[in-house]
């Protein structure tokens, strides 16, 4: 099997993507912020631009809130978001996202932990990462933690949000996202 750098094809040129982080949480602030800080770095680091970052609290109409504020922002491509994604009561990320997705990337969550359990085993099985397409924007909910956060930018995110990987990408699909939704308000 190759490796996902492998795939990458250099005669294509690279295409930045516009990045939105959110980090959901009731304690943290952006001074110890240490997921939503790496996931900043990874994204900078890899050619893309970090538009926009924050902070919310673990309180699902407020995520939904800020998630359709900048799925409606024609500036943002991509929402990346870290924590509220377990098991607890607090935990209602994927409530959130869920609330406004046009449609689901079942296969997003299977990846990463499938990605995980190598890492940490049945542990995974605590994990809610999920994605989907909502208004024309990609939107990622991962873990609270930085070992998450690395695992699906480094392992997944990176190689999908560049045009050159091989043999598709989530880049190379992105102004066919809205499709769909379009057709429907005609209709």
């Amino acid at each position: 099997m190759r490796s996902s750098d492998d795939r990458i094809d250099t005669s294509i040129t690279f295409q930045p993507v516009n990045i939105a982080v959110m980090t959901v949480s009731d304690t943290r602030r952006i001074e110890d912020d240490r997921s939503g800080d790496l996931l900043a770095s990874r994204i900078k680091e890899d050619g893309h631009a970090l538009v926009a970052r924050t902070i919310v609290t673990d309180d699902q109409p407020k995520i939904r809130a800020r998630l359709v504020e900048w799925i409606g922002d024609s500036t943002i491509d991509v929402v990346i978001a870290t924590g509220g994604s377990g098991l607890t009561g607090r935990d209602v990320t994927p409530e959130a996202f869920r609330a406004v997705f046009d449609k689901e990337i079942e296969g997003f969550g299977e990846l990463f932990r499938h990605l995980s359990f190598q890492k940490i085993g049945t542990s995974t099985m605590q994990s809610r990462a999920l994605a989907g397409v909502a208004g024309g924007t990609y939107l990622f909910a991962l873990p609270g933690s930085p070992s998450g956060c690395r695992d699906g930018w480094d392992e997944i995110l990176r190689y999908q949000l560049d045009i050159r990987h091989k043999p598709c990408n989530f880049v190379e699909i992105m102004p066919r996202l809205s499709e769909s939704v379009t057709q429907r308000r005609r209709g």
